[in-house]
């Protein structure tokens, strides 16, 4: 079964050098096409780099959302990346659907899609012994991604964690 992404995942994990976490977690990502647009307009030289790699090694994959009513269901409050994002994990069944901000996350869930975003990505990452530490890349990703952690989300990651 396919996993499908958002944007806000892929240059977060960029950012930080994680974007490997994604490959080995997941094999292969699918992206729609709105999503390609929005890595498209980065202006991080190096989380372009690092998502332009890729995409050419194929386990970033581009898809056509093919259910538009539903993306226009859901762009009524979504924007368009993560409206095709959910419409392309219906779509396909998804595995898991890598979103991270509040109102993309309450959608799937309506939908009964599996969710998690770039925390659930590096929790699992420390538990499957990929980092050594959850902590520091939390902070790194705060530091260099501007990355918005809840206080409250963080400890209780944090203690998940074993940290």
């Amino acid at each position: 079964m396919p996993v499908v992404s958002n944007t806000s995942p892929i240059p977060n994990l960029a950012l930080i050098a994680r974007l490997d976490l994604l490959r080995e977690q997941f094999k292969n990502i699918l992206i729609p096409e709105a999503v390609e647009r929005e890595l498209q307009a980065l202006s991080n030289p190096q989380a372009k780099a690092a998502i332009a790699v890729a995409l050419s090694q194929g386990w970033l994959e581009v898809r056509r959302a093919g259910e538009i009513p539903l993306i226009r269901l859901l762009e009524v409050s979504l924007h368009q990346g993560e409206s095709e994002a959910i419409a392309l994990a219906v779509e396909t069944s998804a595995e898991w659907t890598l979103l991270d901000e509040r109102e993309a996350r309450a959608a799937a869930q309506r939908m009964n899609l599996p969710i998690t975003g770039v925390l659930g990505v590096l929790l699992r990452a420390k538990r499957q012994g990929q980092i050594p530490s959850l902590g520091p890349e939390m902070e790194q990703l705060r530091r260099e991604a501007h990355f918005f952690i809840a206080p409250e989300l963080e400890r209780y990651l944090l203690r998940l964690a074993g940290e």
